[in-house]
C-alpha cells in the first residue's frame, strides 16, 4: 500500500480546524420526519461517521424556507423553531464522537418532486427541466415547468439562506456549505441553458455566478462570519449528467476568484471522477479551482481507494477529500484506512428502493 499519511495530517478551513483531510460527502437520505425535523435515527446515523474517523461530516442538503426551497419529501429543513430544536442531538453526536460538523443548505429551484404546502416551483428562467424525477427520492415523472423567479423573491431567498444559518450557528454547526451545484437553484442561475435572463443575473459567466457571490456574501454577514461559509459547485446535474461549463477554464478563471473575493471559506467541487483532466487544462476542476483561487478545495467523487485520495492531496489538487459511495459503505473509512483494514465495497442495494436509513439498515442487517 502507497503511503496515504498525508489523509491524517490536520489541516484548517478558515477559523475552523480538522483533524483530517477526510469528510463525509453532504448525501440525501430523505429520512426525516414529514414536517422536516432530524430524528434519534439521523443522529445515530451522522455520529458513526464521527466515531468512524471523519474530521468533518457535511450534513445532507437542507431546505431553508417554507416556501419553494424544498425538494424531497421527508427532506430535512431548518426553517422554524422545531426543526432547528431537532439538530441538536446530530451536532451532539457529531462532536460527541470527536468531529467537526458542516451543514448545507439548498433551494431545490426547478428541481422539486415533492414539499409540504406551496405548489409550484420558481427559478431563474420558465424552461422544462430535462430528465425525470428520481424515484428512489419518491419522485416520479418529468419535473414541473417552474416560474421565473422574481427580484422580490430573489431578497426573499437570500433572506432564507441568513435566518437559517443563524440558525445554525445558534445551534452549535462549526461551519456552513451553501449547495450551488448539481443543478439546484444556485446551479440553475449558473447554467447557460437554464438561465434565459437578460438582467444582471443572465447573460455572461460573471452574471451567472453573480446569485452565489451575492448569497455568500449575505450569509457571511448575517452570521457575522462566526463560523466559516462556503460552498459547493459542479458541472453534472441530478437529472443532466452530460453538461460541462462551457467557457471551460475561461469559466474557472472568473468564478473561483469572484466566489473567494465574496468570502467563501472553501470551495467544494463535486464530479463523478474528481481526478479526471477537464478542459485541456492539464489538471481537474478542483485542481483548477486550486490554480484561480486560495481558499481550501474539498472534493468529492471517486476517490474511495486510499491512494487515489493521497495522491489527490499530494498533488495539490485539494485539501480535504468528501468521500460519498465510499462513506456509506464504511462509515469507519478513515478508521479503517489507518489500521490498513479491508473497505467494503459500495451496493447500489443500500439506496433501494428508496435511498433513505431504513433501508440502508435493512441492507446492512443482510452484511452482518
Amino acid at each position: 500500500m502507497s503511503d496515504t499519511s498525508n489523509l491524517f495530517q490536520p489541516t484548517t478551513i478558515g477559523t475552523l480546524t480538522l483533524k483530517n483531510r477526510l469528510a463525509v460527502s453532504p448525501m440525501t437520505r430523505v429520512s426525516a420526519t414529514e414536517d422536516g425535523c432530524a430524528t434519534a435515527q439521523m443522529a445515530e446515523y451522522y455520529g458513526r461517521y464521527a466515531a468512524g474517523g471523519f474530521g468533518l461530516t457535511i450534513i445532507e442538503a437542507i431546505y431553508i424556507d417554507e416556501e419553494y426551497s424544498q425538494g424531497y419529501v421527508f427532506q430535512p429543513g431548518l426553517a422554524n423553531d422545531a426543526q432547528q430544536a431537532s439538530w441538536k442531538a446530530v451536532v451532539d453526536a457529531i462532536h460527541g464522537n470527536g468531529g467537526k460538523a458542516c451543514i448545507q443548505f439548498v433551494h431545490a429551484g426547478a428541481l422539486t418532486q415533492g414539499r409540504r404546502g406551496r405548489t409550484g416551483a420558481i427559478a431563474p428562467s420558465a424552461f422544462q427541466p430535462l430528465g425525470e424525477m428520481l424515484t428512489f427520492y419518491r419522485g416520479e415523472g418529468k419535473y414541473d415547468v417552474p416560474s421565473e423567479i422574481t427580484a422580490e423573491q430573489l431578497t426573499a431567498v437570500k433572506a432564507s439562506f441568513v435566518a437559517a444559518a443563524k440558525r445554525a450557528v445558534a445551534i452549535g454547526f462549526d461551519a456552513i456549505e451553501i449547495h450551488g451545484a448539481n443543478g439546484y437553484l444556485l446551479d440553475q442561475f449558473f447554467t447557460a441553458y437554464t438561465n434565459q435572463r437578460t438582467d444582471e443575473y443572465g447573460g455572461d459567466v460573471r452574471n451567472r455566478i453573480r446569485f452565489d457571490e451575492e448569497l455568500v456574501r449575505e450569509t457571511i454577514a448575517g452570521i457575522g462570519g462566526a463560523v466559516p461559509v462556503g460552498i459547493r459547485l459542479s458541472q453534472s446535474k441530478v437529472n443532466d449528467f452530460e453538461y460541462t461549463w462551457p467557457g471551460g477554464e475561461d469559466d474557472a478563471a472568473v468564478v473561483f476568484p469572484v466566489l473567494e473575493q465574496a468570502g467563501a471559506a472553501f470551495i467544494h467541487i463535486t464530479e463523478h471522477d474528481a481526478t479526471s483532466e477537464v478542459f485541456g487544462s492539464g489538471t481537474s476542476l478542483a485542481g483548477l479551482a486550486k490554480r484561480h483561487a486560495s481558499i481550501p478545495v474539498i472534493v468529492n467523487g471517486g476517490l474511495g481507494n486510499p491512494e487515489t485520495a493521497a495522491g489527490v492531496i499530494a498533488a495539490g489538487n485539494a485539501d480535504v477529500i468528501a468521500q460519498g459511495k465510499s462513506a456509506l459503505a464504511n462509515q469507519d473509512w478513515p478508521n479503517k484506512v489507518e489500521s490498513g483494514a479491508a473497505l467494503e465495497e459500495f451496493d447500489f442495494g443500500m439506496l433501494g428502493p428508496i435511498a433513505n436509513l431504513d433501508n440502508a439498515e435493512r441492507w446492512a442487517a443482510t452484511k452482518s
